[in-house]
């Protein structure tokens, strides 16, 4: 880890470590939202509401994907960080140095290794997966194209999301912005070889994003190996024993909880919205894109601030955590209010440029309202669970994951049972705002635990090694 990385996370200005740490997340991801709104246009450009649909029904498969990726990337990238901060009272500094080797190595290699059996599983049953999401007519076949591809580049997706996980867990905002950046680049080029030089429609659109993704590995991989001073992807570091996974999956299994969640409620919508018709749905694929720009923002923040968080935690420097957490919640509210105003203000001149359909832009506009007003509870509930991930705080981040997605059942159906699609429309915007409440609530509840010494059972697993290990680091 290198002194100017550490010192953004021990010592520098609040501000200025948030600067540092969150402006370039907030770079990366705001470049991947206008990829996905380029890339929605490039088939937009195709005519074809069907094909539109396809991509709005794949969401929750790659959602699935990345979900794994988060399971190790969160939980592992999070450990990496509070043993970074822990060096600042240790007084066995190579046995943690050594620690911090094998969970990097262990969050690589372990969410490869799933991938593989994920992506061998999906290319097997793609159709039936197509159907299970609620694909059906004209759409079926570009959707099962679609989530095929998607199962093909698992192991990539997986390794990716990891990646850049471990990237910043060691402060290293730039170079996780430059490997996102990069991937999206990549991502275009592909796009438009694919698609409009070679007319592969959805399979390009697949084909594009896989290949991308092996840009953004090839990145972080890089930079891991040749310069960062604290982690390793080597497979000679690579070990699972006991703490090791309690402690990267206790923590990643919120993502994966959340990200199952966020599955099961985009089925509903499908099934509930196709009963409206595929103009709904493709309107909501369409304001889904949209939207993300300020909730990329807002996440740029959030998960830029991560690394802060574990590292204060760690390093039992509380002062300076809920200074960190004050400071990414106003810039949260601010960044929500003025983006979410723009996007509002000029969303029917952007909806028009991904589609000529009538019924696409009256469904899709008041979908993106829904959804700009969801944002405004969204980044603060995701700022909750990031602060709890960071902290140990395994339970609150299981509560919060799952809370969405078991609100968001009863009230879409009541809301399509009562007022139709207007229900179906407004259903994750109520869900979002009580989230955001019971969010509030366990944060309030959970002071204790802020201000506690972070666990010792995964620093004491580290001292477990005989000196031939120690003398390898």
């Amino acid at each position: 880890m290198s002194s100017n990385n550490r010192f953004y996370l021990a010592s520098a200005p609040i501000w200025r470590s948030l600067l540092h740490l969150c402006i370039p997340m907030i770079a990366g991801f705001s470049v991947g939202v206008v990829y996905n709104i380029i890339n929605a246009g490039f088939i937009g450009s195709l005519h074809s509401t069907p094909l539109l649909a396809a991509l709005t029904f794949s969401l929750p498969v790659f959602a699935l994907i990345m979900a794994v990726g988060g399971v190790f990337g969160v939980g592992g990238g999070t450990f990496i960080t509070r043993l970074l901060g822990s060096q600042e009272q240790t007084t066995d500094a190579a046995a943690t140095a050594l620690r911090i080797k094998q969970v990097s190595s262990f969050t690589m290699w372990g969410a490869i290794l799933v991938g593989v059996a994920i992506g061998v599983l999906g290319l097997l049953f793609a159709t039936p997966i197509a159907l299970a999401v609620g694909a059906s007519g004209e759409a079926l076949a570009p959707t099962a194209t679609y989530i095929g591809v998607m199962f093909a580049f698992a192991p990539i997706y997986v390794a990716a999301f990891a990646l850049e996980q471990v990237v910043r867990a060691e402060g290293a905002a730039t170079a996780s912005m430059t490997g996102l950046i990069a991937s999206t680049i990549a991502n275009l080029v592909f796009d438009v070889l694919f698609i409009l030089v070679l007319p592969w429609g959805v399979f390009g659109a697949g084909l594009a994003l896989g290949l991308s993704n092996i840009v953004m590995v090839g990145c972080y991989v890089w930079w891991l190996t040749r310069k960062s001073e604290s982690v390793s992807v080597s497979p000679t570091f690579f070990r699972a024993d006991r703490e090791m996974l309690k402690t990267v999956f206790g923590v990643g299994a919120s993502e994966l909880l959340m990200s199952s969640f966020l599955i099961v409620t985009t089925l509903i919508v499908n099934w509930v919205a196709i009963g409206y018709g595929d103009a709904l749905l493709a309107g909501m694929g369409v304001a889904l894109r949209i939207s993300q720009l300020p909730e990329m923002i807002c996440m740029g923040v959030f998960m830029g601030a991560v690394p802060l968080f574990a590292y204060s935690f760690g390093a039992g420097n509380h002062a300076r955590l809920r200074r960190a957490i004050t400071g990414a919640a106003i810039a949260i509210g601010g960044f929500t209010v003025i983006f979410s105003t723009l996007v509002f203000l000029f969303r029917d001149q952007v909806f028009a440029l991904f589609s000529a359909d009538p019924s696409v832009l009256a469904d899709g506009t008041l979908i993106l309202t829904a959804m700009l007003v969801s944002t405004i509870f969204n980044g603060f509930t995701g700022l909750v669970i990031a602060v709890f991930q960071a902290t140990e705080q395994m339970r609150n981040a299981t509560i919060m994951s799952v809370a969405q997605g078991i609100l968001f059942i009863p009230i879409i159906l009541i809301g399509n049972a009562v007022i139709g699609i207007k229900g179906v429309i407004w259903a994750m915007t109520v869900t979002e705002l009580l989230t955001f409440g019971l969010g509030i609530l366990l944060f309030s509840l959970s002071r204790r635990a802020l201000a506690a010494a972070p666990s010792t059972g995964a620093q004491q697993a580290a001292g477990e090694v005989d000196a031939e290990a120690l003398a390898a680091v």
